[in-house]
């Protein structure tokens, strides 16, 4: 790309922040909002170009023994070039609800695309030792499909760490597991390291609920899953899958978040733009961050 004037020089050295603040996020997220999953893959192909991107549309035969073969369709941009790679992960499909109408699914998850996007944006400023690659995922509600067929295809042995984003629609506390095996390890180090550098609220979970991750790590690969929710909310999801049956909730208690998700309570009501920004920045710091660490 020529640059036509200084000034547009000047306004690639604004903070990533800044820059982000261009976009309307909450509008990008609402544009998930469709009738299918084939809707959706476009949407996702419209936002990766609009944000100078060329992605690759990458089609498998996915579905189950209830739903019969289905074409799914993962979409892939890299950014950069090195011997081995980073892998960023986000499913963008959505459930049918019991109607058989499809969720919004914009808490799960079209607030982590959206995010994913934010940070490989970022990341494409800067020079960086991997390669990474985004990978937005089909089929996860399916049961990981999207994320199993992309590693059947491609392997995983250049592949340096994995980070995955389900549920980033609102609250300022970064959740992340740390039931992804002893390859981990490092990956989970850089998060806390990361919480410590930012003051942010963080609340790590040795049981942590599945996601594309699951697929990752029982092909022994590193990887973290990360999302975002309240404060409170995020030490209630802990208390409901760590805290044993002396938990302290209620009886009957549902933590918001899965009052949420999977429900037509998965609605815009929910998106905090603050939340979809904020996550893209942590995503892109803590790429920058094992990008160091691995190279060293």
């Amino acid at each position: 790309m020529l640059f036509r004037s200084l000034a547009v020089v000047s306004a690639l050295l604004v903070a990533p922040s800044v820059l982000a603040q261009d976009v309307d996020l909450k509008a990008q997220v609402a544009a998930y909002v469709q009738p299918s999953n084939e809707a959706r893959t476009a949407v996702v192909v419209e936002q990766l170009r609009a944000a100078g991107f060329e992605p690759t549309v990458e089609t498998f035969t996915g579905g189950t023994a209830r739903s019969g073969p289905m074409e799914g369709r993962n979409v892939v941009v890299t950014i950069g070039d090195g011997p081995r790679e980073i892998l960023m992960t986000a499913h963008y499909d959505a459930v049918k609800l019991r109607d058989g109408t499809m969720a919004a699914g914009v808490v799960d998850n079209a607030a982590s695309v959206v995010g994913m996007i934010e940070a490989a944006k970022i990341l494409k400023t800067k020079t960086l030792t991997h390669r990474v690659r985004l990978i937005l995922l089909d089929q996860e509600e399916l049961g990981l499909i999207g994320a199993r067929k992309w590693i059947e295809a491609h392997g995983l042995t250049n592949v340096a760490a994995v980070v995955n984003s389900d549920v980033a629609g609102y609250g300022d506390t970064l959740m992340y597991g740390q039931n992804n095996g002893d390859q981990s390890a490092g990956i989970t180090r850089a998060v806390r390291e990361l919480c410590a550098e930012r003051a942010m609220n963080c609340v790590g979970y040795p049981v942590y609920p599945p996601s594309d991750d699951r697929a990752f790590s029982a092909a022994a690969a590193p990887v973290v899953s990360l999302g975002f929710q309240d404060h409170i909310g995020a030490h209630q999801m802990w208390l409901a899958f760590n805290g044993g049956q002396t938990n302290g909730l209620a009886e009957g208690f549902v933590p918001k978040v899965f009052a949420t998700i999977h429900t037509a309570n998965d609605n815009m009501d929910q998106i905090d733009p603050a939340t979809v920004r904020m996550a893209g920045e942590v995503y892109a710091a803590l790429v920058e961050k094992l990008d160091r660490q691995l190279t060293e």
